[in-house]
């Protein structure tokens, strides 16, 4: 049988809190319509000011979308902040993988270049939560499950 070996390193939960962290920061503008309109002003500036191209103009839906991504990043990132176990990490890299797809598909389809930015960080945090993951051979005849916070296989939590 396969499992996942959880990273035994103590740095792990570290990092898992720092994505979470670097979530709440660059999300929570994200939030509510008022504070989107102001974020969505701050990077449509920005991107100009850069020669990236501006975001497109505000609209309901956009503000909906926006909204209701920013406030399920909040409270995944309030989570991973207060307990960040790894298995936090584990989907969190995930996430991050389906993010940086649809932001590659976005900018293939003209979205603003600012989006190169984000896409940067969402590579670079999925990369360190899913890199200390591996797939290890069980080979325990009794099936006897041992704890899966030290580097031991995910699913094999004592109960």
């Amino acid at each position: 049988m396969r499992r996942l070996r959880t990273p035994a390193h103590p740095n792990y939960p570290r990092v898992v809190r720092a994505s979470a962290w670097y979530d709440l920061v660059v999300t929570a503008g994200f939030a509510t319509p008022w504070t989107y309109a102001l974020v969505h002003d701050a990077l449509s500036s920005c991107g100009n000011a850069l020669g990236l191209g501006a975001l497109p103009e505000l609209d309901p839906f956009q503000i909906l979308y926006a909204n209701l991504m920013g406030s399920l990043v909040v409270v995944w990132a309030v989570l991973r902040i207060v307990g960040p176990r790894p298995e936090h990490g584990l989907f969190d890299g995930f996430a991050r993988t389906l993010f940086a797809a649809w932001q590659v598909y976005a900018l293939a389809h003209g979205a603003s270049r600012l989006l190169w930015l984000f896409f940067g960080v969402e590579v670079a945090f999925g990369v360190l939560q899913l890199a200390p993951w591996r797939w290890v051979r069980i080979t325990d005849p009794a099936g006897e499950d041992a704890g899966s916070t030290d580097g031991r296989p995910l699913g094999t939590a004592s109960r």
